[in-house]
């Protein structure tokens, strides 16, 4: 079929308009599809802003909510000085100090002249220590003890409690209600209230470091036991002994005050005052929760040996002072025990701690009682056999031997050879230089029997002076001996360095 020029030419033209027509439309659909597509983003948009600014919102209401509670417990705390200091529900609390302790001395009329000396040995009015001194009747006091020594009251009348103990003396009841008699006094901001007697001289920087390890919103009896086992058996080795000295948190005091006298009327046969506190932890479900810094010294003679060989722990109290032989030769009692305050103003947390070492070109064992004494040993002998006490001391029963410590003592040497040189502490300062500590100690000349052995005779030595850096954060650490070494060795005097341990260091013969 032939198609003409005029035939072409036509469909042509309706080819073009189908294509301008079809090209019109999509130009007009393209913006509608535009605009459609901005409004949808824009509304995505706004939508989105909208529950930004929403949850916002909502976080600002929260945080002047809490914000409103912390200021409410804030106010509340302030009323309440045992309740810690809430933030967000975070306890925030400073440390346990002095101010947070309070102290319940037990004395007695007759003795106070005499052992009042050893309260102002450790009491510190000047750094508002807080206490009760709780005595069976009135005393004189002087001015000058009372700038000394903390507040003197008198115990309340116990008679109406049976006491039937023929060897025992019923001022045990008054002083068993010592605690709950403080607790009375409404002082605000206690954590902790602490028993001694007036014979018990307390290092309370050491104090504070053991309670520091408990929480004080929580029950705990804190003491030690006899060193006398059978005292233990006697009484108990569950008892805080109350001449040692024990710590009972303010709510296990509160809870003991509502039954304390209920409690001691149950035990009328029991012997003292500790012993039946402890009567009453048990009926309390409360164990004792041993500190071994804790001294009763339940002996006789010579302390010695118990302290040139001092647990690896602090040492927080002196006791029986009076029975004892003063810790010096050739001093009082007192004179000796202010002679101990030097180094332990100095360096509390290192008092009495024991380091062993030996001096290799003398063939001599060397033991460091920091703050108290030095010994020098012919021969080496095992760190084993050096931490050990050695009895210069006797038992509080006196036809009981050696066997009846509730610990493990070694015996004093036969072999003459083997007598310890003594060195006491004379002197102690603080080298601002060196930011260390320089103790001397002083050779007590006492007889030794004459030595056969082939090795240098420690009786040249005249003195020693050991320097040690204070080291107040010892017992936030594991507990570990200190090292040390001997730094020179040479004619009248010897020098000798105390601290941590090294990587690797051991006290090895």
């Amino acid at each position: 079929m032939k198609v003409t020029q005029k035939e072409k030419d036509s469909e042509k033209i309706i080819w073009d308009q189908m294509r301008t027509s079809s090209g019109s439309q999509q130009n007009r659909a393209l913006p509608k599809l535009m605009v459609w597509l901005v409004l949808f983003v824009s509304a995505t948009y706004i939508v989105y802003t909208l529950k930004l600014l929403s949850r916002s919102s909502c976080n600002n209401n929260d945080n002047v909510f809490s914000n409103d509670l912390v200021i409410h417990a804030s106010e509340i705390n302030s009323s309440k000085p045992n309740t810690p200091l809430l933030v967000n529900d975070d306890p925030v609390e400073e440390k346990t100090g002095l101010e947070h302790i309070v102290f319940g001395i037990a004395a007695s009329a007759k003795l106070w002249d005499k052992r009042k000396d050893y309260i102002k040995l450790w009491w510190k009015k000047e750094e508002q220590m807080r206490g009760i001194v709780w005595l069976d009747k009135p005393v004189k006091m002087a001015k000058d003890d009372r700038e000394k020594l903390p507040e003197l009251r008198i115990s309340g009348d116990t008679s109406r409690f049976l006491y039937k103990n023929r060897q025992g003396h019923r001022s045990a009841i008054r002083i068993s209600r010592i605690v709950s008699e403080t607790l009375r006094l409404g002082m605000e901001n206690v954590r902790w209230f602490v028993m001694g007697d007036d014979d018990t001289v307390f290092v309370t920087d050491n104090l504070v470091r053991i309670l520091n390890k408990y929480d004080h919103n929580q029950y705990y009896y804190i003491g030690s036991l006899s060193e006398s086992h059978l005292q233990n058996i006697y009484f108990s080795y569950s008892m805080a002994y109350g001449g040692g000295g024990f710590a009972i948190s303010y709510p296990l005091a509160k809870a003991l005050e509502k039954m304390q006298d209920k409690c001691i009327q149950k035990y009328p046969g029991l012997y003292g005052s500790d012993d039946r506190m402890q009567a009453c932890m048990a009926e309390l479900g409360v164990p004792l929760t041993k500190e071994v810094g804790f001294h009763q010294y339940d002996v006789y003679g010579n302390l010695f040996g118990l302290l040139a060989s001092h647990p690896i722990a602090p040492l927080v109290t002196l006791h029986h002072l009076d029975v004892v032989e003063p810790i010096f030769p050739n001093v009082t009692r007192v004179q000796a025990l202010r002679r101990l305050t030097v180094p332990m103003k100095l360096d509390s947390a290192g008092l009495m701690q024991q380091s062993i070492c030996y001096d290799k070109a003398n063939g001599w064992t060397i033991s460091v009682s920091w703050g108290f004494a030095v010994q020098i040993f012919r021969g080496e002998l095992s760190a084993r056999e050096m931490e050990m006490p050695s009895r210069t001391f006797l038992n509080w029963y006196k036809r009981a031997d050696y066997t009846a410590y509730a610990f493990n003592t070694r015996p004093v040497a036969r072999n003459p050879c083997q007598k310890p040189f003594v060195f006491y502490l004379s002197n102690a300062k603080m080298d601002p230089s060196s930011n260390q500590t320089m103790s001397q100690y002083t050779r007590h000349r006492v007889p030794h029997p004459a030595c056969k052995w082939k090795t240098t005779d420690p009786a040249g030595v005249d003195r020693i002076q050991v320097y040690k850096k204070p080291d107040p954060h010892l017992w936030d650490r594991s507990p570990r001996r200190n090292c040390c070494r001997v730094l020179s060795s040479k004619g009248k005097s010897m020098v000798v360095d105390v601290g941590v341990c090294r990587e690797g260091e051991v006290s090895e013969v």
